[in-house]
């Protein structure tokens, strides 16, 4: 009685694998759906998504990100949006399916509710865009168990930018990949074939944002949210447009300062036209300056703008003050009566005679004596003396014979006009040397051509 228990079982069990074996053989077979090889596969009796895929020693999630779109909303914002296609590959034993079907992989998209996957938590400074609806993923199932999910993510990033050399800083925007519940020693994340930059798709579109350097790493221990929990970053160097600035910034500002030195070449009494020009110049640097300030960002310290900003308007104010003080040195009233001569130059007038008196004085024995005793006077050659030497003959003067000394007059102040006049040739030079100067160590420093 009890063998022949026995064997009824044995042959119930065998009955039950046998039908079973003919199910399974008919649910992979030639003509059914995906969706039907997925719900058998996900029933509840062989499958669980709430437990991890039973892999031997920890599960590796490969990844890979497919850059989309890169945006800013100005050149002057620290936000940047980026757009991708973040894929994550996986091995999971209990959704293997056998090789009668004659699906290569098996599109999973409608049981993304039923199936165990990674929850990748994005480590960021910023925020998610708007959701994307309909929601865009792509979901994969292959032959051997291997799982393929892919999912379209629009971020908003907020960036890390040297706001002292603004505009000559490359923004740093990162952000990072970890697991929000399974440890380090359950999930492991890889870069997908050890890629240490991202890939880029070939319609690649940039609004306002210029990546020059890329890469992605493992998560820094200091930089990492949780020190046990696997993790993967990726940096993003971005660059300001150069073009850009010079265009609408330095270069107007260059042609501004340099339109306010016009004034040193006009006529010290054209008040209308110097007056115009240096309040033009001055007023349409200020709207410049203002219409642009507008668009940057609100910081506390010193940027290079500022610092443009500042020294433009110094020089074009310094120019209106070199052109009150010419008109005010030009018509204060001549000392001692003097009389401007005009049509010379100012600086180059006198060179000759003081030239000829500095050889004088030199050559003359008695010159030092003559200067003790004469103070502020000004030495003139003796007009009988026409050899280069010093005078040594006598003169007859009244019939008594005596030396011919070099004579001396006082040395008579410079006419108002002649100052003014002074004052604009040396502003003609000063002032673009002083900008020039300027310049050179403006870009040099902010390293606004590296």
């Amino acid at each position: 009685m009890g063998w022949s228990c026995v064997v009824a079982r044995a042959v119930a069990i065998f009955l039950m694998l046998s039908r079973a074996s003919a199910l399974t053989s008919d649910i992979f077979a030639a003509g059914k759906s995906d969706k039907e090889i997925l719900d058998n596969l996900l029933k509840n009796s062989r499958y669980d998504k709430r437990l991890l895929p039973p892999v031997d020693g920890v599960l590796t999630v490969n990844v890979s990100v497919l850059l989309l779109s890169l945006a800013s909303p100005d050149e002057s914002s620290l936000k940047y949006e980026v757009e991708f296609l973040l894929q994550q590959q996986w091995y999971d034993p209990r959704l293997r399916y056998s090789n009668q079907s004659h699906y290569d992989f098996l599109n999973a998209i409608h049981h993304h509710e039923d199936i165990w996957l990674p929850d990748t938590y994005f480590i960021m400074h910023g925020d998610f865009k708007d959701p994307i609806i309909p929601m865009h993923f792509a979901l994969r199932i292959y032959r051997n168990g291997t799982i393929n999910y892919l999912m379209r993510r629009h971020l908003i990033l907020s960036c890390q930018g040297r706001l002292n050399i603004f505009p000559f800083d490359d923004p740093l925007c990162s952000f990072a990949l970890e697991s929000i519940s399974y440890e380090q020693s359950a999930i492991t994340y890889v870069w997908k074939n050890d890629e240490d930059t991202l890939r880029k798709s070939p319609s690649l579109t940039t609004l306002n944002a210029y990546l020059i350097q890329n890469q992605t790493i493992p998560c820094p221990i200091k930089a990492s949210w949780r020190g046990n929990y696997s993790c993967l970053k990726v940096d993003l160097i971005f660059t300001r447009d150069r073009a850009f600035y010079f265009t609408t910034v330095f270069i107007p500002g260059i042609i501004l300062v340099t339109s306010s030195f016009i004034t040193f070449w006009l006529e010290w009494n054209a008040v209308p036209a110097r007056s115009m020009i240096g309040v033009t110049t001055m007023l349409n640097f200020f709207t410049t300056s203002n219409g642009f300030r507008s668009t940057l960002p609100v910081v506390s310290n010193l940027t290079a703008m500022n610092v443009w900003d500042g020294v433009c308007m110094c020089f074009i104010y310094a120019s209106l003050l070199e052109f009150v003080c010419v008109n005010y040195v030009g018509r204060k009233r001549p000392l001692h009566n003097v009389v401007y001569r005009p049509g010379e130059n100012p600086v180059t007038q006198r060179l000759p005679a003081v030239l000829s008196r500095i050889g004088i004085i030199l050559a003359s024995p008695l010159g030092d004596k003559k200067r003790e005793s004469t103070g502020a006077a000004e030495l003139v050659s003796c007009t009988a003396c026409t050899g280069p030497g010093a005078c040594t003959h006598t003169a007859n003067n009244g019939g008594v014979a005596e030396p011919c000394f070099v004579q001396v007059r006082k040395k008579e102040p410079p006419h108002p006009i002649r100052v003014a006049k002074t004052i604009d040739v040396i502003a003609r030079i000063t002032f673009p040397t002083a900008y020039a100067v300027f310049l050179i160590f403006f870009f040099i420093h902010y390293k606004a051509f590296s």
